[in-house]
């Protein structure tokens, strides 16, 4: 591929300011669409996203000077999010200790040759599955807190519904119409449009001050439960899966030397970060997959673009009243922002689908098909029916969908040697 600047490129001032204005606007969209998920009081919620602000921006760049060295954006894990939300009524202590230990193994994972042995187990058909897992056990949340929330007006549900078909059809088309630099801006483009549209008819937030304490800086103790860990042990292979694949498609488009150091580089300060977010009581981050349509789009891949986006990115953290502004978008556009993701990961994976022939006969679709099925009927289970101790487990969608689809491609349709 021919870009204008390189991996290892320096940029004349005007375009370093350029390019990192946009990396830092893709950054903060990618942030703000998952602090939805902090609970509390107001304050409370502030606070979370102040931190999420700090741990994405550090770990992006510690990315880029340490880690895998590679203009790729992190952000908050997608899988850790459905983790999250799966994980009804769970201690909040208990889910984001599960959410450290995860970070150790994934940090455990770059010793030795341990990745070679985690990507046999994943053929292209289970990562289509789990591409779909993820979008698929979104859709509740999406639909059910975001776009129609619970205590929204009818009025409000109104708005959800025709930002729904709106929203999601110009982000398409701004999608395709859209070249260069501009092409990375669909979503925030749809984040200020959204929200201005919803508070021209409905009242701003009260502002808030935020809950910001040393005391309350990290979680208050370190709680262990057993089913939770499985589930997100779960939930953290498909993020080594993910976050190999971010750093092997960017690092194969543009033509990388030392790939298996800057993977396992890469992987160790996920795990690290990840073990920090999860102390902090927030989402861990990952290397989203959105960089080399950024990059192709605009012909740069410098990485010294991405510095001062996560330096700003991180010191966001600092500004309360700035972080209440960002995260005070309305959850109808939080909500038609993860469909209009979600949907593209879907594309992803039907792309996947074609691509590696993963459905050639009637059993390799039923490998398909019945994870996504057996994941909904889990997501959905009533609470109380599952043993107390297995709840956060069997109540986790896509924990379910990714143990049935190993079972289903490794034991019961294992291919015939």
């Amino acid at each position: 591929m021919k870009l204008k600047y390189n991996v290892e490129d320096r940029l004349p001032a005007s375009q370093l300011i350029l390019y990192s204005v946009q990396w830092f606007v893709l950054a903060v969209a990618v942030v703000v669409t998952s602090v939805f998920v902090a609970e509390g009081t107001p304050a409370d919620k502030l606070f979370y996203a102040q931190k999420m602000f700090a741990v994405m921006g550090i770990a992006g760049l510690v990315q880029i000077i340490w880690g895998h060295r590679l203009p790729l954006v992190v952000g908050p894990a997608a899988v850790l999010l459905v983790g999250v939300l799966s994980a009804k009524g769970a201690e909040s202590n208990a889910i984001y200790s599960s959410i450290a230990i995860g970070g150790v193994l994934i940090s455990l994972m770059t010793i030795g040759g341990m990745m070679r042995y985690v990507q046999r187990l994943f053929t292209p058909r289970i990562i289509v599955v789990i591409l779909m897992l993820i979008a698929f056990t979104l859709t509740p949340t999406i639909a059910n807190k975001l776009v129609f929330a619970p205590h929204a007006t009818h009025d409000q549900n109104i708005f959800g519904l025709i930002f729904a078909i709106v929203g999601v059809v110009g982000m398409v088309v701004l999608n395709r119409k859209l070249r260069g630099v501009a092409k990375s801006l669909v979503i925030p483009i749809a984040l200020i449009v959204g929200s201005v549209a919803y508070y021209a008819m409905f009242a701003l937030p009260e502002k808030t001050a935020s809950a910001a304490s040393m005391e309350s800086l990290v979680i208050s103790d370190v709680t262990i439960d057993w089913s939770l860990i499985i589930a997100f042990v779960i939930c953290y292979v498909a993020l080594l899966i993910n976050d190999i694949g971010s750093i092997e498609s960017l690092g194969a488009m543009l033509g990388s030397d030392n790939m298996d150091k800057r993977m396992k580089r890469g992987v160790r300060v996920t795990g690290a970060m990840n073990i920090v977010a999860g102390a902090m009581g927030v989402l861990g981050p990952v290397n989203y997959s959105m960089s080399p349509g950024v990059i192709a789009s605009t012909g740069c891949a410098a990485r010294r673009a991405l510095i001062p986006a996560t330096v700003m990115l991180a010191l966001c953290a600092l500004s309360p009243d700035l972080v209440w502004v960002l995260t005070s978008i309305p959850n109808p556009v939080i909500g038609v922002i993860l469909l209009f993701l979600m949907g593209t990961q879907l594309a992803a994976s039907f792309e996947m689908l074609q691509s590696s022939k993963s459905a050639e006969t009637f059993a390799d679709a039923l490998t398909l098909g019945l994870p996504l099925m057996v994941a909904m009927l889990f997501q959905m289970m009533p609470a109380g029916i599952a043993p107390a101790v297995m709840q956060p487990l069997l109540g986790n969608g896509f924990a379910m969908g990714v143990v049935t689809v190993i079972i289903m491609e490794h034991v019961i349709n294992r291919a015939k040697r």
